[in-house]
Formats: structure tokens, sequence, C-alpha cells
């Protein structure tokens, strides 16, 4: 298993000296520095292998700096532009969403094609060297603040439904589009429905060729199960096992059983660790997400519920309570996002946390989704009946 680089290798030394000559970057300088993609290729990043992007996080997480928080434009829309994207398009769209400047959004489910995305029926239609689409979306996570999303559409009805699909980016301004937050349990909106009657996209909104939306959609969907395996145990979102761990020291466990949890939980966040660095280096040289990043999904979706469950049983009664956090404030991290309804700050970060671990295991591909898709490519099994 790959480590991350030695204290004084002069790639872990460069970024460190960049920090102490930055000690407070913005979005927008740690883009152009190649640190918030260091494996994308120049200019965006340095073609990093996964010894020096580990070097960059704990250097990045030592000097107290946090990324730009747009994991939709960073994790999905922006390596399917690398993939297939125009020179115009990764010059007009890369540096800002990096920086974090615009918000991306994600454009596929829709009401009745979700699991089954291919079966969706928004249509691109040309007119001149224009499309006009008309649709409805579903499950869109902060279409409500996103600049731009990245959109499916059928653009040839005649065609087998994996072949007449194109992807599209859509401006969120664009007259014609209407967003609907949907609001959760938690009290907050981080989904939404997104109504598109007769949008206008120009030409340079097409990524790859006419047809081409299915290929591309796969590149997306395995970054994005890479991107929401990663990170703390709600996406990234909440706190990260050592710190559950931590939590479950300083409050002690006297129940046996729940010791026991606590030791399995804890073993498993490991195991996870390790799966999630063997993705890593297999995108790192050059290959597409496949099976393994559906296997990460799922096992960190699973384990995100029953760690949330765990605290719920070590917090006790006040777990379900609008209090503070029930994180030591040397561990806490950042409080859930704010934008696009996603804040907790009227009910506290751990009911909200709680209660949004519903989700994990239906976003990004539900786990009957990712058992399918191990079972076919990886068990070699038949395809399941339809």
């Amino acid at each position: 298993m790959i480590e991350a680089l030695a204290s004084d290798d002069p790639g872990r030394l460069g970024v460190r000296r960049w920090l102490e000559a930055h000690p407070d970057p913005t979005g927008g300088q740690l883009a152009h520095a190649g640190y918030v993609a260091p494996h994308w290729p120049a200019p965006w990043g340095h073609g990093a292998d996964v010894a020096l992007q580990l070097a960059v996080d704990e250097e990045l997480h030592r000097a107290g700096v946090a990324l730009p928080d747009n994991p939709i434009g960073i994790g999905w829309a922006g390596p399917t532009l690398l993939a297939a994207g125009t020179d115009a398009q990764r010059d007009r769209h890369l540096f800002p969403l990096l920086a974090g400047d615009e918000v991306w959004c994600q454009l596929f489910s829709e009401p009745d094609a979700g699991s089954d995305l291919a079966s969706l029926t928004t249509r691109a239609e040309r007119d001149g060297d224009e499309w006009v689409v008309t649709g409805q979306k579903i499950w869109s996570t902060s279409a409500d603040i996103a600049a731009f999303g990245i959109l499916l559409a059928r653009t040839d009805p005649t065609a087998p439904k994996h072949r007449g699909i194109s992807y599209f980016l859509c401006p969120m301004d664009a007259p014609g589009i209407e967003v609907r937050p949907i609001r959760e349990m938690t009290g907050g909106s981080h989904f939404n429905e997104v109504f598109l009657d007769g949008v206008r996209l120009g030409p340079d909104a097409l990524v790859g060729a006419p047809g081409d939306g299915w290929r591309l959609a796969r590149v997306t969907l395995g970054n994005e199960r890479v991107s929401l395996s990663s990170g703390g145990i709600l996406w990234g979102m909440g706190p990260t096992g050592s710190e559950v761990l931590d939590l479950a020291r300083r409050v002690g466990v006297a129940d046996p059983l729940l010791r026991q949890e606590v030791a399995a939980l804890h073993t498993e966040a490991s195991l996870l660790d390790l799966l999630g660095r063997r993705v890593q280096e297999s995108v790192a040289a050059g290959a597409e997400p496949g099976p393994e990043a559906s296997l990460k999904k799922l096992l960190a979706d699973e384990h995100g519920q029953r760690l949330m469950e765990l605290v719920a049983s070590l917090v006790g009664p006040d777990a379900m309570v609008a209090s503070e956090s029930p994180w030591p404030s040397t561990l806490a991290h950042q409080p859930a996002p704010v934008g696009g309804g996603l804040g907790a700050a009227h009910q506290g970060e751990w009911p909200w946390n709680y209660l949004f671990a519903r989700a994990l295991t239906i976003g990004g591909g539900t786990t009957q989704v990712q058992r399918n898709i191990l079972a076919e490519q990886v068990l070699g099994l038949p395809r399941e009946a339809t």
C-alpha cells in the first residue's frame, strides 16, 4: 500500500513552503497552485501520484487549511470535462469550479428514472445551432445555489435508450429553469426538484458528441462514488470515525456490547481507509473508477449509518435534542454546510448528522444498485431480470 511522501521529500517540502508563504490561502490561490485536485494534469493540478496526493492532504490539514466546498464541481463535473471537454470548456470552467467560485449541481435523476437512469425522458431538441431542453430532474443537490449543472437529456428518441442520451453543461440561471427545494426530515433542503421548460443551450454546452452521454455519465458516476465514499462518514460533512472513537473514550463505555461495537466500527473504518487508498491508486494510475468504487461506497455508507446509531447510544437521551454538538471542541468539524438549505444551526449538528445518515444508502446510487454492479462485474452473475 502506498504511503505519503517522507517528511523531507522535496515534493512535501514544496507544499510546506507554499503554505508558509500563503498562511491563509483563498480558494483561487489553492486552485492556481494545483492543490485542490493535485492529481489533475497541469495547469489545474500536478499530475500527482497517490503519495504526493496524500502528502498534500496531510500538509493542508496540518496547516488548518480547508479546500473549497464544491463536491459536484470538483469531484464529478471536473473529471468529466478533463475526459471529454473541449479546450474552451476546460478554460472556462475548471479554475472557477476548483476555486469554489462557481458551485455545480447534477441534473441526472428523474422521478421515473433514478436507479434505471437510462430511462430518462428529459429531451433536448435541435433548433438551429441551439438545443431546447424540456423535462424534470429530482434529487439535485445544491441546485438552488448552483451556477451550473451537468445535465443528461435524450437527443435521439429513436436510438436504443443507452445510445440516445447526450451530456450538457447547463447554466442554472437560464430562462425556463425553476428550482423547488425538497424539505427533508432534517429540516433542511439538501435536495431539489428542477423543472426545465424550453431551456435554450448553445452549441458550447454539449460535452462530447451527441449520443455519447451514457459513456460520459459512467465517468461522472464512477467519480461520484469515489467522492461520496471518501472524507468524513457523512460524505465529508460530518465527524470522522476516529472522532467518534475519541468521543467514546471521553464519555466512557461501560456496556460490553457497546464496547464491542465501538471496536468493530473502529476496525471497519481502518479497512475502509485502506480500500479507499486502493481506489485512489487505481484512479491516479489513469484507470477509470471501477467496481471497487461501488464496493467502497456500499461499505462506507452502511458504516456511516451504523456509526451514527452508535453515537446515538453513546450520547443518550440528548442525542435528538436541539443542542450543542457532542463532539469535543478540539475535534469538531465545521458545522454542516449552510448553503442550499443544508444547515443544521437551528437544531444542532448531532441531530442533523443522525437524520441525514438515512440518505447515505440512497444518494449516488442505492445499495441495491451497488450490489448489482458488484454481482455482475466482479462475481460474473447474470444480469437482473427486467
